[in-house]
């Protein structure tokens, strides 16, 4: 018995090191945007953080936010479009949002609103993951 738990504990130890995922380490700030009116868009320039990102994380400041999408702007000037459609609430994150494939990103829109009109001004930060 012991052994076959032996065995069982090298098995998940391999699969949790092997398997890639977007872990809670390794952010890096890519910029700041606030909700000014009801709706609003933004345009996050990367700047010197610019580089290949896998994974985007955003996270909501004073007042929850309702997204629409985000649109990634790549160096060969191809974008992508990704529907969110969800609430962050204040404090909250949201998952890691999987980028396509391994290329450079410049800038990343982002098409929300204010969740509850009469709230705090919102604000969130963005974060990447290489």
């Amino acid at each position: 018995m012991k052994k076959v738990l032996i065995v069982l504990f090298a098995v998940a130890l391999v699969f949790y090191v092997a398997v890639p995922r977007a872990s809670a380490a390794n952010w890096i700030y890519l910029g700041h945007a606030h909700v000014d009116g009801q709706a609003d868009h933004d345009n996050i320039e990367v700047g010197k953080a610019a580089g290949r990102y896998r994974f985007l994380q955003i996270r909501v400041i004073n007042a929850p936010i309702e997204f629409d999408r985000v649109v990634v702007h790549y160096g060969d000037g191809e974008p992508q479009t990704i529907p969110i459609r969800f609430i962050i609430r204040a404090g909250g994150k949201s998952r890691a949002i999987e980028l396509q494939g391994d290329r450079f990103v410049k800038s990343f829109e982002l098409y929300y609103a204010k969740a509850r009109p009469n709230s705090a001004k919102p604000e969130l930060d963005l974060f990447g993951q290489r």
